[in-house]
């Protein structure tokens, strides 16, 4: 996205946020890309490669080797853990969501009292 949408786009929101509804966004944003980070990958020489694949078939040779079954049995458990974990996430987020809408609700309710 170019600077000039981010900057359309942040003037938009400043306009027409509130100063809470902006703290709020910008927290959740904070949390989205704090998630979103990836760590760069390393780089490798040919002998590093080399020495690894060296290394695994010396491992196979030995015998030091997992069973497929295992593998797929621990991948599909690590999975299961972190769709639970997103889950949670979601519900939390969620439940902070409607934390937010009530509080607001209740500011307003305050304030067409007073009106």
């Amino acid at each position: 996205m170019s600077t000039a949408t981010l900057t359309n786009l942040r003037d938009y929101l400043t306009g027409t946020l509130s100063p809470a509804n902006m703290l709020w966004l910008s927290t959740q944003l904070a949390d989205y890309a704090k998630k979103m980070e990836v760590a760069p990958l390393k780089r490798y020489t040919k002998a590093e490669l080399n020495a690894m694949l060296d290394e695994a078939e010396a491992n196979i040779a030995a015998g030091n080797t997992i069973p497929g079954e295992e593998v797929w049995r621990e991948l599909e458990e690590e999975f299961a853990r972190e769709d639970a974990e997103e889950d949670a996430r979601h519900a939390a987020s969620y439940i902070e969501e409607l934390q937010h809408e009530s509080y607001l609700c209740s500011v307003n309710s305050l304030k067409a009292e007073k009106i």
